[in-house]
C-alpha cells in the first residue's frame, strides 16, 4: 500500500479508532508495555531512604531478628572490606571520574536501602588478571566469573586472548589504516554469510550501532515509519528503541507490544506503517520483563522460565505475519551471539530472520557490531534514484585489528573444541541448573535459578524486602557478578563440571549465611501485593513530603518467637 493510500485510510475515524483500540490491546499490561507512562512515573518517584535502624525492621521483623540482621550485616561488611582493601580503594578513586560507575552504584540495590545498609557493603570494580574461569583482583583474590563480560565471554578468556594476540601480529604491518580494507575482510564476509544464511554484511563499531543500521535499512526499504519492539526487550541505549526510563525524551514511531501474544500478531497483520519487528532472543527466558536487576527487587519477587517449544512457535507465527505484511524481521543477537548454536538463534529455534545483528564475542574480544541481511534489505541505494541513499558509515568500522581478531574467532568456530560446546548444550546446562536448584531446596532457602542454556537468572520463591542482599553474600563467597547482581549469571563454556560444582557449593553457602543472618525471615501475611502496596504508600507520602517508616512499615512483632529465620 502506498503512503497516499495509507494516509487516506487513516482519515476514516472508525478505522482509526479500531486500530487505536487494537494497538492498546496489543500492549503488555505492565509498565514495560507502556514506556511513556513508565517514563513519566520514573520522573515522579521521589528520593527517600530508610535509616539504618528502621531498614532492619522495615518488614515488621521482631527485635530478635533485627538484632540477628545487625550482627550479620557487620560480619558481611567486615568480610568484604578486609579481603580486598586495595581493590576497594582503587575502585572508589576511579569512580570519582567515571560517571558509569557512579550510576551503577546507585542502581545496584533498591534505592530506599542505598544510603543505610548498602553503603556499608563495598564492591570492587577492578580486576587485574584472569585465569581460566576465575578473575584476580588487586589483592590477589580469585573469584569465579559469573558476569561473562556482558555476553562477550562465550568460550573462555584464554580463547579471546589468543584471538587478540593473533590480530595484533597479523595487522601490525598495516597498523591504523581506515577506509581501505584489510585482506582478511573478504574471508570474514564469506564466512559470516555462510553462518547467518544471509547475502550481505555491514560492519559497525558496536552492537547498538548495528541495531541502528538494521532499523534504518528496514525503514529505507519499506518507506514505513514505525518499529515494533517487545515489552522489556533491550536493543541498545539509543533513542529509537529505548522509549522508557533511561531515555530523557519520549520516543515517537516505536510500538512496544506484548510478546507471545495473538493480539500482537493480529495487530501486525493490520498495520501499514510498520517497517520492522525487533526480537531479542534472550527474552525467551523472561518474556515481557525488563532485564533483571537487583535494584528492582522491591518485593523480592522474580520469576523466569524458558519454554523453548512455546517460544519457537511464537517466532514461527511472527515470521509468517512478517512475510505476509512485508515487515523486516530482525534478530538482535548482540548479546547471545553464538551462545545457543553455531548458527545462532536462527538455528536454535529453526526460524530465519531477514537481518541479524551481532557484536561482542564475534569481535574475538574487541568491540564490533555486524549486520548480516538478505540483499533486498541491505541495499543502501536505489538503482533508479541516484540521490536516494541510506547512509551509514563509521570511522572505525572494519578496523584492521578488529577484522583480524574476528577472523581468528571465526577460525575458532570451526574447531572441534568449539563444536564440543554445542553438543548436548541444553541438556548439559539444564542438568547443572537442576543440581543447583536441588542443593537450594535441600538447604531450605527460597532461592532457585532458571536458565536458557548457559545464561542463568535467580528466582525467589517467597517475597521479601532483602533479597537484593544475596549479591553481596555471593561476592563474599568468591563469586564475581555483573552490576545487575543476581539477575543474570553468564557462564563461559569452558566451565567444567567441577567448576560448576564449586560455584554451586559457594552459592549454597552464601544463601545459608544470608538465611542464618535473618534476611529471609518474613511475616506469613506479607504477600508480594502487600509489600508493593506498602512501598507505594511510602512513595506517595514522599511526594507530599510526609514519608516516615513508622507511617508505612508493618509494626514490629515483639511477641514473635526469637527463633532462627523462617524459610520455606
Amino acid at each position: 500500500m502506498t503512503r497516499l493510500a495509507r494516509a487516506l485510510r487513516s482519515i476514516n475515524p472508525l478505522t482509526a479508532l479500531a486500530q487505536r483500540l487494537l494497538l492498546s490491546r496489543a500492549k503488555h499490561r505492565s509498565l514495560t508495555g507502556h514506556p511513556r507512562i513508565a517514563l513519566r512515573l520514573a520522573r515522579l518517584v521521589p528520593e527517600y531512604g530508610y535509616s539504618a535502624e528502621e531498614a532492619l525492621g522495615i518488614d515488621g521483623a521482631p527485635a530478635a531478628i533485627r538484632q540477628t540482621r545487625a550482627a550479620g550485616l557487620a560480619r558481611l561488611e567486615a568480610t568484604l572490606r578486609d579481603r580486598a582493601p586495595k581493590t576497594l580503594a582503587a575502585s572508589r578513586a576511579l569512580a570519582v571520574g567515571v560517571s558509569d560507575m557512579q550510576m551503577v552504584a546507585r542502581c545496584r540495590v533498591p534505592f530506599q536501602f542505598r544510603d543505610s545498609l548498602a553503603a556499608r557493603l563495598g564492591v570492587g570494580s577492578i580486576v587485574e588478571s584472569a585465569e581460566g574461569v576465575q578473575l584476580r583482583d588487586l589483592d590477589g583474590n580469585f573469584a569465579y566469573d559469573l558476569g561473562g563480560s556482558y555476553g562477550v565471554n562465550l568460550f573462555g578468556n584464554d580463547v579471546y586472548r589468543r584471538c587478540i594476540e593473533k590480530a595484533v601480529e597479523q595487522a601490525r604491518s598495516l597498523g591504523l589504516v581506515l577506509g581501505a580494507y584489510h585482506p582478511v575482510v573478504a574471508d570474514n564476509v564469506a564466512r559470516l554469510c555462510a553462518l547467518s544464511g544471509m547475502d550481505e554484511v555491514s560492519f559497525h563499531m558496536s552492537g547498538t550501532e548495528a541495531v541502528m543500521q538494521a532499523v534504518r535499512l528496514a525503514r529505507y526499504q519499506t518507506g514505513r515509519t514505525h518499529v515494533v519492539r517487545f515489552a522489556g526487550a533491550y536493543h541498545g541505549w539509543w533513542d529509537g528503541v529505548q522509549p522508557g526510563p533511561g531515555n530523557p525524551l519520549p520516543v515517537d514511531r516505536v510500538y512496544t507490544l506484548e510478546e507471545m501474544s495473538a493480539t500482537t500478531l493480529k495487530l501486525l497483520g493490520t498495520r501499514d506503517d510498520i517497517a520492522c519487528v525487533l526480537v531479542n532472543p534472550l527474552q525467551a527466558l523472561n518474556p515481557n520483563a525488563p532485564p533483571a536487576v537487583d535494584s528492582t527487587l522491591v518485593a523480592g519477587v522474580r520469576t523466569a522460565h524458558f519454554d523453548k517449544a512455546r517460544y519457537t512457535r511464537w517466532l514461527g507465527d511472527l515470521r509468517t505475519v512478517c512475510d505476509a505484511r512485508g515487515i523486516a524481521l530482525i534478530f538482535d543477537e548482540v548479546f547471545l551471539g553464538f551462545r545457543l548454536a553455531k548458527g545462532g538463534a536462527q538455528e536454535f529455534f529453526g526460524v530465519s530472520a531477514d537481518m541479524v545483528t551481532y557484536g561482542k564475542t564475534l569481535g574475538g574480544g574487541l568491540p564490533v557490531g555486524v549486520v548480516c541481511g538478505r540483499q533486498r534489505w541491505m541495499r543502501r541505494f536505489r538503482e533508479d534514484r541516484p540521490a536516494d541513499l541510506c547512509f551509514a558509515r563509521g570511522t572505525f568500522s572494519a578496523h584492521p585489528y578488529v577484522m583480524c581478531a574476528m577472523q581468528a574467532m571465526l577460525d575458532y568456530l570451526e574447531t572441534p573444541a568449539a563444536d564440543a560446546t554445542w553438543m548436548n548444550l541444553e541438556a548439559r546446562w539444564h542438568e547443572r541448573a537442576t543440581r543447583l536448584n536441588d542443593a537450594m531446596a535441600s538447604a531450605g532457602v527460597p532461592v532457585r535459578v532458571a536458565n536458557m542454556a548457559s545464561v542463568f537468572t535467580t528466582n525467589f520463591t517467597e517475597p521479601g524486602r532483602f533479597h537484593w542482599l544475596l549479591q553481596y553474600y555471593l561476592r563474599a563467597e568468591g563469586l564475581s557478578l555483573a552490576w545487575v547482581g543476581t539477575g543474570r549469571f553468564i557462564f563461559s563454556h569452558d566451565y567444567t563440571d567441577a567448576d560448576v560444582a564449586e560455584v554451586t557449593r559457594r552459592f549454597v553457602c552464601a544463601a545459608r549465611a544470608m538465611d542464618a543472618d535473618g534476611w529471609f525471615w518474613r511475616d506469613p501475611a506479607a504477600s508480594d501485593a502487600a509489600i508493593r502496596s506498602q512501598v507505594g504508600r511510602e512513595m506517595l507520602r514522599a511526594v507530599f513530603g510526609r514519608r516516615t517508616a513508622a507511617a508505612s512499615a508493618p509494626a514490629p512483632r515483639p511477641d514473635a518467637p526469637a527463633t532462627a529465620p523462617v524459610t520455606q
